[in-house]
Formats: C-alpha cells, structure tokens, sequence
C-alpha cells in the first residue's frame, strides 16, 4: 500500500487499484500541479482546487455523489456535509468519502466545514487512516478539527488542506494544528509512505506529509 501527497487535498492511494482524491491543477494554487494516473477519482465538491479531472490520466471513474456504490472493485460510501457551519448556505455542501483497500479503511473529508454528527459517525464506522483539513477558514477551525479526530477515532491522521510555501490561499500551516500533540506521535513521513495493513499503530499517529 502506498500513499503519496499531490498538494492541498489530493492524495493517491495505490494497491492494486489507484485512487486519486480532490485533484487541483496546480497552478490555481501556486504549487507544483500533480500528474496522476487513476482508476477512481474521488471529488468531494465542485470548486477548483479539488475538481480538476482534466489533469488526471487513465480509464478512470469519477465518483462526485453521495450513496454507497462498488466501483472497479472498490467499496465507496460518500456521505453528505456541508463546506460550512451553516448547512452549506454560504459555500454548498461537501461530500465525505470512506473506501477499504486490503483491509485498510480509509476517510477523505474534502471541505468539511463543521463537526460530524453521531449519525454521520455511526454510518462511517471504524477508520484506520483520516484524511482531514487542518488549515482553517474555508474548512472547519483547528478546535474543530481536533473534535473530528476525537469522534472518529482513526488509527492514523493524516492533516490536509494546509499552508505549503507558495499556496495562494490564505490558510493555516500544519503545525497551528499540531500544537499540543506528543513528538512521539507526529511521523514526518515526507511526500509518500509505503506501509502494510500489520504497520498500522495500536496508539493514534499523525502522518504529517510535505511537498
């Protein structure tokens, strides 16, 4: 299994079957553009830094809706939120991913802009590894996302949607959310990590990639 960081919130998560998350193209944000090859993309909302499927390649499916579907094997459950604490009233709603690859359960939430609800909880179920925005304004604050981590209670986090050197977006850098947390838990992983199911930790880890 490897995961390798594209920028912002796109990810891709390789084993067998590749899927790529929210791509952006890069030079709408000021940084490197990823080139992506996929076989499912997942997109969480229709704004430009996390919709732009002209630059992945590949016989690909793109997923945009919520509801639960197999696609090229892959169980996906999609989940609706809003990009806002207001029910989506000032930037729409977002939508919340959960897919399994060899065992391994994974949870991408876009935008998400305010906590989960015990219902959106329970119908997520467990988590190993939590894809999460920690930048701030437009998603949910550092408080809140810290809550969102202590209701789902991942085996790993993995902070998204954050300030990198020549992102244009007025956002956070990953360390504001980091604040607090033990050394010991914090893994610098770099732009990708390889890993197998039996490497997943007894004790919450945050996997921190860079560009």
């Amino acid at each position: 299994m490897k995961i390798k960081w594209h920028g912002h919130a796109c990810f891709e998560i390789k084993n067998g079957v590749t899927i790529v998350t929210d791509p952006h193209d890069g030079k709408s944000l000021g940084i490197k553009p990823p080139h992506v090859k996929a076989d499912i993309v997942l997109v969480s909302h229709d704004h430009f830094d996390h919709n732009a499927l002209r630059i992945v390649k590949g016989d690909y499916v793109a997923v945009k809706e919520p509801g639960e579907r197999v696609v090229k094997g892959v169980r996906i459950l999609g989940i609706v939120t809003a990009h806002d604490e207001v029910n989506g009233a000032k930037r729409g709603k977002n939508v919340v991913f959960s897919f399994e690859l060899d065992g391994i359960k994974f949870c991408h939430c876009g935008d998400l802009g305010h906590r989960l609800s015990p219902d959106q909880i329970r119908t997520l179920g467990s988590v190993d590894i939590l894809f999460l925005p920690v930048g701030g304004i437009p998603t949910i604050d550092i408080e809140s996302a810290r809550e969102v981590v202590k209701d789902i209670n991942p085996k790993i986090v993995i902070p998204m949607h954050f300030r990198v050197a020549g992102l244009s977006l007025s956002i956070q850098p990953v360390d504001v959310f980091l604040t607090g947390i033990q050394e010991d838990k914090i893994l610098r992983v770099g732009n990708e990590i390889e890993f197998a199911k039996e490497d997943l930790p007894q004790e919450m880890e945050y996997w921190v990639f860079s560009p």
